[in-house]
């Protein structure tokens, strides 16, 4: 059996890895000519960080970055509206670990050269298509530039190809990115800690102007200052389009909705002044399909559930998606049934989460707070809502999430 995975992103990485752990043999090809440490901060979730240690890579990962304590969550006036702890501090067996998305991708990147050889892990080859039959699988390809590669034959081609997956837009032609009016800038600020310096903070609400915030990486300087993620979102269905794709983001495009957030905790205009770096993206996801297999071929990570980045879930559940697909071409005697049984452990799954990520998010605590307090500082929150009532809905949303609290013994 040999597997071609289109992409060597995060799901396609975490699926040549299990692979390699379970004797199949595989071929990672790769868009871009040269991997490199791009992008900004991600969350790794216990559930996420579970895949990882299966893979042995955890410990690098957790070395890496930083590992969380506390999420979080303020009104835009930087009143505390309730705290949990997470990863290891709320019980999990793995923790909560926040990184550069770069150094993620490059210590997968450099994981597969090293266990599958370098002539397994191919770049500058885009895959550009394919066709089937009884027997295998002829994919297409070009390389970054446009020109023509030699197409090559596999008994599956599994589509790690993202969002703008080529493979998923030739099984379906409308296929087509859902925006719902949310747009988003992301940026990283050198900053001294944030309450414990292992905080992750959500503030405000979409409605208004909201703020996700935390550290990536500690001591970045050598002068003890951390270097800070944060994700600025504000829903504009008003202006009917949506920014840019990893683009270089223009401050003055959001900076007046945070210009009065300068709390006795942290001074959130100061922050995105003093960025090394703004990046803007829309809030986009894709409407869930039925079906991810067909044939011999089937879809992976962003390219089978693209979801809104809320709630930390996106390279969870590519991971999961790897090694479900693995341990099933490892069970089922022939690559057909393996990728139905992947289909069937795995479609509804993710598809909930798409939907949960868009209706009741983690940051739906805020949402809702904001309406039954108003947009206005409250003086007693339980009057309106209770911790215990708020714990409920932050444990709804990881229970969907696939990583539901752990239950005291």
């Amino acid at each position: 059996m040999h597997i071609a995975i289109a992409g060597g992103g995060i799901a396609g990485l975490c699926l040549a890895l299990n692979l390699k752990n379970r004797g199949i043999d595989c071929t990672v090809y790769e868009r871009v000519p040269d991997v490199k440490e791009l992008g900004v901060g991600i969350t790794l979730l216990p559930h996420a960080m579970r895949e990882f240690a299966a893979l042995g890579v955890a410990d690098e990962l957790q070395s890496q970055g930083i590992t969380n304590i506390d999420s979080c969550f303020f009104n835009r006036f930087g009143q505390l509206i309730y705290k949990e702890p997470r990863g290891r501090f709320a019980g999990y067996p793995q923790p909560e670990v926040g990184i550069h998305r770069g150094k993620l991708h490059l210590t997968l990147f450099k994981a597969a050269k090293e266990r599958l050889g370098a002539d397994k892990v191919i770049t500058d080859w885009s895959c550009a298509g394919f066709e089937q039959d009884e027997k295998g699988v002829t994919v297409h390809f070009k390389t970054f530039a446009g020109e023509t590669r030699p197409s090559i034959r596999a008994d599956a081609l599994i589509a790690c190809d993202g969002i703008n997956s080529v493979i998923r837009k030739q099984l379906y032609p409308d296929d087509k990115v859902a925006f719902g009016g949310i747009n988003t800038w992301r940026g990283v600020t050198k900053h001294k800690p944030i309450l414990s310096g292992r905080s992750y903070m959500r503030v405000g609400s979409i409605k208004t102007g909201k703020m996700v915030i935390y550290p990536i990486i500690d001591n970045v300087d050598g002068e003890g200052n951390q270097l800070i993620n944060w994700m600025a979102e504000i829903e504009q269905p008003e202006l009917g389009k949506k920014n840019d794709w990893n683009q270089s983001g223009n401050l003055d495009d959001f900076k007046h909705i945070y210009k009065d957030w300068r709390f006795d905790w942290l001074d959130v205009a100061d922050m995105i002044e003093k960025s090394e770096m703004i990046l803007e993206y829309p809030m986009v996801d894709k409407d869930p399909v039925d079906r991810w297999t067909f044939g011999r071929v089937t879809l992976v990570g962003d390219a089978a559930h693209p979801m809104y980045p809320r709630g930390s879930n996106g390279s969870a559940q590519a991971a999961i998606d790897a090694r479900t697909l693995a341990d099933c071409l490892q069970a089922q005697k022939d690559v057909s049934s393996a990728l139905i049984a992947y289909d069937t452990a795995r479609v509804a799954v993710a598809n909930k989460v798409v939907m949960t990520n868009r209706s009741n998010p983690p940051d739906f605590i805020n949402i809702k707070v904001e309406e039954l307090v108003g947009d206005k500082p409250f003086d007693n929150l339980d009057k309106y809502i209770t911790q215990d009532e708020l714990r409920a809905l932050s444990d709804n949303y990881k229970k969907i999430a696939g990583f539901a609290a752990p239950q005291p013994v």
